[in-house]
């Protein structure tokens, strides 16, 4: 992951900074403070909440180091991956020890079984390798969450779902191992977002029909991936998050062009025949309606019958 360089108050000191001037800097925006003694060099605003969880881990990582390795949602920031719906109130460690985890002082230490494979180094720190660390989101975090973490793992290509199946099985007894097993079953890396998993899922609750993610579409001279898509009743489904807009922002665009942009690219959708539902995130808790389009949609097509209502 891209973070921002860690800068410590001892270092500074060292190379001539002064307190009256790490003050100055703070002031005018171009330092932020991570915690006592540490800093990050940060104009305009400060990093990002992961990126600056993964600065607080290694912060506190020559205090810990004799405590396991980083795991959880401390690993998940590290290896770049979902940490949407995670907390992030404490530093977690895992030890190869069957017993003897505690909660406190800003860390809470796991102990569980830790083969050597499961452990992996970023940026100098260890971290549970990055199956070990999707299944142990899957067995304590809330499913949803879950399954946006072995996603992206999946879709940034940084695990495969052989590797996970295999990182679920050796988990066989401990707390939550059924769960972390659906997680892993659950799992697409064809969702390239939070929002994308998300919406999978509660087209799944649903009852609708598995969607295919990232179906290629043939524009005029060009070819292009819609989110969701049902061929054979000619619906494709879009996820509209901010997020996405700004992937398809080139630096110096204005905004209004990508919008025009994707409507052109809506219309060349429909050209096709195929009709074209859209949602938002607040759409995902709420999905009755959209769930209702869909069906109105499917049932438009001459293979949509069952969906008539």
């Amino acid at each position: 992951m891209d973070r921002p360089r860690l800068l410590l108050r001892r270092e500074l000191i060292a190379s001539g900074w002064s307190d009256q001037e790490l003050r100055k800097q703070r002031r005018a925006g171009e330092l932020h403070r991570l915690g006592r003694g540490a800093y990050v060099a940060a104009p305009g605003a400060p990093p990002e909440f992961e990126a600056r969880h993964a600065l607080l881990a290694a912060v506190r990582d020559e205090r810990h180091a004799a405590d396991g390795v980083l795991s959880h949602v401390s690993a998940a920031a590290l290896h770049g991956l979902s940490t949407w719906g995670l907390r992030f109130d404490r530093i977690h460690r895992t030890r190869d020890r069957r017993t003897g985890g505690r909660v406190g002082n800003g860390v809470h230490l796991h102990a569980a079984p830790l083969a050597p494979d499961e452990v992996d180094e970023v940026d100098g720190l260890l971290v549970t390798s990055v199956a070990r660390t999707v299944v142990d989101l899957a067995r304590t975090v809330g499913f949803d969450a879950a399954v946006a973490v072995a996603d992206s793992a999946l879709h940034k290509h940084l695990v495969d779902p052989d590797r996970l199946a295999r990182a679920a099985r050796r988990c066989a007894g401990w707390p939550g191992a059924p769960r972390a097993r659906h997680v892993v079953a659950a799992a697409d890396g064809g969702s390239g977002s939070v929002g994308e998993s998300r919406s999978r899922l509660a087209i799944l609750r649903a009852g609708l029909p598995a969607p295919i993610l990232q179906w290629p579409v043939q524009g005029f001279g060009r070819v292009f991936e819609v989110d969701f898509a049902w061929p054979e009743l000619c619906t494709v489904g879009e996820f509209d998050g901010l997020v996405k807009y700004g992937r398809l922002l080139r630096p110096g665009q204005d905004p209004a062009e990508v919008m025009v942009a994707e409507k052109l690219r809506e219309d060349e959708v429909r050209d096709r025949g195929l009709r074209v539902v859209r949602w938002i995130w607040a759409d995902i808790d709420q999905f009755d309606p959209v769930s209702e389009r869909l069906c109105r949609a499917f049932a438009a097509s001459p293979s949509g019958a069952r969906w008539r209502r």
